[in-house]
């Protein structure tokens, strides 16, 4: 009985060990939050010209024109609600990922929105497309966030105490 005891303390990380995994965790999770909500951002700051310092919708029109590429199996008549749409997703993903507000389903929400987008453009412009912009990835990252804050007791925010 004793040996049983003694090698389950030998498997058993020391506390300190335990506090640095969770540090660790806590900085992945925080800087996936910040990269995704940033990137959310900056998409959308394109489409409306802010990245060229300037604020117009001739930008937006020319994201118009991209969207109905990129969901080509769409009706044309619905392509100005999706482009409306998904800049209003992307918008709200991207603030409410950088506050951390409502973890779980920001996290859920912004991992299906890149996997519909990664999967429109794969059926419009081949796998090659949402493979060369990460989008498939930045999905997962996105679950992976999701499952995260799942896992935890608070899901107000994923910020520790």
């Amino acid at each position: 009985m004793n040996q049983h005891i003694q090698a389950a303390s030998e498997t058993t990380p020391p506390a300190s060990a335990s506090v640095r995994r969770m540090k660790w965790e806590w900085a992945a999770v925080v800087y996936a939050r910040l990269a995704l909500g940033a990137a959310f951002l900056s998409a959308v700051a394109s489409r409306f010209g802010l990245w060229d310092k300037t604020l117009d919708l001739k930008h937006f029109a020319n994201f118009i024109q991209y969207a109905a590429e990129v969901n080509s199996f769409l009706p044309k008549a619905a392509i100005p609600m999706v482009a409306w749409a998904a800049t209003v997703a992307e918008t709200s993903c991207g603030i409410l990922l950088i506050s951390g507000l409502w973890p779980r389903w920001v996290s859920l929400a912004s991992a299906f929105l890149l996997a519909m987008f990664g999967t429109a453009m794969a059926i419009s412009f081949g796998l090659k497309s949402p493979m060369d912009y990460s989008v498939f990835s930045a999905s997962a990252a996105a679950g992976l966030l999701a499952v995260h804050a799942f896992r935890q007791p608070d899901n107000r925010r994923s910020i520790p105490e």
